[in-house]
C-alpha cells in the first residue's frame, strides 16, 4: 500500500493544489476556462496522439473490452437514475447524475495515473474505455437529459438533444486525437522530427496542467455553488462511482473470463482501474451547458475525488 501510494500522492497534490489556488485566489477563476482550454485543446489531445501512435491498434480495437466495459457503464447509468429520479431530481439532473456516476476521469487523470502504475502498455485499454464512455454513455445521458422537455414538446427535445450530443463529440478535439494516433499506429507512421518534438512536449505538460485544472475547476465550483444541499442528494452517487462501478467491472471480467470470452488478466484490471477513478471534471461544464443542477454535479465530483485518493489507491493494492 505504502508503494502504491508513494505513485498515487503526486497526481492528486496537483489536484490539491489547484484547489488551494484557486480558494486563495493564487489563481484568479477568470484564468481557469484559459487552463481549461490549453489542456482540452492542445496537451490532452496531443498525448492521447502519443499515447495511440505508440500502441499496437489491436489494443485500441479490442471489442471484448469496448462491450464488457459499455454494458457496465449502461447499468451504472440505469441503476443511477432509478435511484435518483424523484419529484425534486428531474430527468435533467438525474440524467447528469448517472454520467457523474458512469463516467471517470480517464483523460485528465486516468492515463497519466494507470500508466504511471502498471506501464505504458495500459494505454490503449485506458484510451479504448474512454472512447466508450465519450461516444455512447456521454451521448445517451444528455438525450435523457431532454425528457423533461419531451413531456412537453415531444420527440423534438430529444432529436434536439441528441444533434447536440453528436455535434459535441464530432467538435472534442480528444476522439480526433485518438483516431488519428490509431491511424499512426496501423500505418506505423511518425510524425516529422521538429513536429514530433513539439507535440511530445505538449504530451508531457498534459498530466500536471490538467490536474492542477481539475483542483481550480472543484474550487470555483464549490465556491458558486448558491444553495445547501442535502448529503442524500450526492454521497450515494459518489459512492456508486468509486464501488458500485469498479466492483460490477471487476465481476462482469470475472464471469467474461469463466465463459472464455477470451479477456485478458491484464485488461480486465486495467478497466477495473479506471472505473475506480473518481468522476470526470468535464462533466462539471456539461450539465452547466444543459441547465442541470451543477452545484450538485460539482458536489460529487468534488466528494468522489477526494475519496479516490484512498480508495483508488485500495483498488490498486488489491489488484496489483
Amino acid at each position: 500500500m505504502l508503494q502504491v501510494l508513494l505513485v498515487t500522492f503526486p497526481f492528486f497534490a496537483l489536484v490539491l493544489a489547484g484547489y488551494v489556488a484557486a480558494r486563495r485566489r493564487m489563481l484568479p477563476l477568470e484564468a481557469i476556462p484559459g487552463l481549461n482550454g490549453f489542456v482540452l485543446f492542445f496537451a490532452l489531445p496531443c498525448m492521447l496522439f502519443r499515447f495511440g501512435s505508440t500502441t499496437p491498434i489491436t489494443q485500441l480495437l479490442d471489442m471484448r473490452v469496448a462491450g464488457l466495459y459499455l454494458v457496465c457503464g449502461l447499468v451504472i447509468a440505469g441503476v443511477t437514475i432509478a435511484l435518483t429520479l424523484n419529484a425534486r431530481i428531474r430527468w435533467n439532473d438525474a440524467s447528469f447524475g448517472a454520467l457523474v456516476a458512469a463516467f471517470p476521469n480517464s483523460g485528465f487523470m486516468g492515463v497519466p495515473l494507470i500508466v504511471a502504475l502498471l506501464g505504458a502498455s495500459a494505454a490503449g485499454t485506458v484510451i479504448l474505455t474512454m472512447v466508450v464512455d465519450m461516444l455512447v454513455t456521454t451521448s445517451l445521458c444528455i438525450a435523457l437529459s431532454r425528457l423533461d422537455e419531451a413531456e412537453g414538446n415531444g420527440r423534438s427535445a430529444v432529436f434536439d438533444a441528441a444533434r447536440k450530443a453528436l455535434k459535441g463529440v464530432l467538435t472534442n478535439p480528444m476522439p480526433w486525437a485518438i483516431v488519428l494516433g490509431g491511424v499512426a499506429s496501423a500505418w506505423a507512421f511518425r510524425l516529422p522530427e521538429p513536429v514530433e518534438k513539439t507535440v511530445w512536449l505538449l504530451a508531457d505538460a498534459a498530466s500536471p496542467v490538467a490536474l492542477f485544472t481539475i483542483g481550480a475547476v472543484l474550487a470555483r465550483a464549490q465556491m458558486t455553488a448558491n444553495h445547501p444541499m442535502p448529503l442524500a442528494d450526492y454521497l450515494p452517487v459518489a459512492a456508486i462511482k468509486l464501488f458500485a462501478h469498479p466492483l460490477l467491472v471487476l465481476g462482469a471480467g470475472l464471469v467474461a473470463m469463466q465463459l472464455g470470452l477470451g479477456l485478458s488478466s491484464q485488461a480486465l484490471t486495467v478497466m477495473v482501474l479506471v472505473a475506480a477513478l473518481p468522476s470526470a471534471s468535464n462533466v462539471s461544464l456539461l450539465a452547466e451547458r444543459f441547465g442541470a443542477d451543477n452545484g450538485r454535479i460539482a458536489r460529487i465530483i468534488l466528494v468522489s475525488t477526494a475519496a479516490a485518493f484512498l480508495t483508488f489507491s485500495g483498488a490498486v493494492t488489491l489488484l496489483t
